[in-house]
């Protein structure tokens, strides 16, 4: 992207000035394990933003968000009416954000899975015994962690949660937290899709609390199919899985460079993207696409 100026970037997000406000752009790029691969997932990018327009409509009565607009043609210079933004970039308002991960879970797995085995808690929750994987919680539970600038983010306490940011702020957050994904865990369950956790970022903007960056999208969020659940061992899933398990039987060391996907891999992810859109929203991809002048 020619003449802008870069605010920030991340292995799969483009950041920049636009006035006083920011242009968030999900890339195609994908990573695993904390690596970029070599090749992007076709339309990912927009995936996540069509879904993340998608849930900050639905949940605007429960926060305000950073949304200012995802219409190209009200994109400000140099950005507008960009067919490349379509569908896939969003101005947002600048804010300045709380160094917290607000993770909600409402089932037991992955990093919550592995401390609940070993100490029977999470995030220094204590949980009921003999829960078997993938199980669902007696109820939603808030689970923070701080923000890591390079490898994976650390669980933490919401004891320590409150040392950093202050009691107040932390209840809230925990608050905001669990109120978007109960919300969002029964709309979704309603059109098939469990969805088992998921991680918010928030930050302040004229001196209020406002939800921000992506939200309740594939890469965020642990969406599982609700007619395959079946507790006890991992659950299929709409992300990029699919690419981990692959990565996994090649033998891959996890250092790069990461080899190069196949076809079927990249078209399989792709795949599944989609139907995480489709399935939630209702609405063919295609469709949006063309609603939004991508097409």
């Amino acid at each position: 992207m020619a003449q802008v100026e870069l605010h920030a970037q991340d292995k799969v997000r483009d950041v920049f000035e636009a006035g006083q406000d920011l242009m968030m752009v999900p890339t195609d790029r994908i990573s695993a394990f904390d690596v970029v691969l070599p090749q992007p997932i076709p339309d990912k990018g927009r995936v996540l933003t069509g879904l993340t327009l998608h849930w900050l409509s639905l949940t605007e009565h429960i926060i305000a968000n950073h949304l200012v607009t995802a219409a190209p043609a009200e994109f400000p210079p140099p950005f507008h009416g960009r067919p490349d933004l379509a569908g896939r970039a969003m101005v947002v308002k600048r804010a300045e954000m709380v160094p917290i991960e607000c993770v909600a879970r409402g089932y037991i797995t992955g990093s919550g899975w592995n401390e609940y085995r070993r100490d029977g808690t999470v995030c220094g929750i204590r949980l009921p015994d003999d829960l078997r994987e993938s199980e669902r919680l007696p109820e939603p539970i808030f689970t923070p962690a701080t923000k890591a600038t390079t490898g994976h983010d650390e669980n933490i306490s919401f004891a320590r949660t409150a040392h950093l940011i202050g009691l107040g702020l932390a209840e809230k957050l925990r608050e905001a937290t669990l109120s978007i994904y109960e919300f969002a865990a029964a709309y979704a369950l309603e059109r098939g899709v469990i969805l088992a956790d998921t991680k918010f970022e928030f930050g302040f903007s004229d001196g209020g609390l406002i939800l921000c960056d992506e939200v309740l999208t594939p890469d965020s969020s642990r969406f599982w199919p609700a007619d395959a659940y079946e507790p006890g061992h991992g659950q299929p899933s709409f992300d990029k899985q699919y690419v981990r398990d692959w990565l996994k039987a090649s033998g891959w060391d996890h250092e790069p460079p990461a080899p190069s996907l196949p076809d079927e891999v990249i078209d399989q992810t792709a795949a599944r993207y989609r139907e995480a859109y489709e399935r939630i929203t209702g609405e063919p991809f295609d469709d949006y696409l063309r609603r939004m002048g991508a097409a």
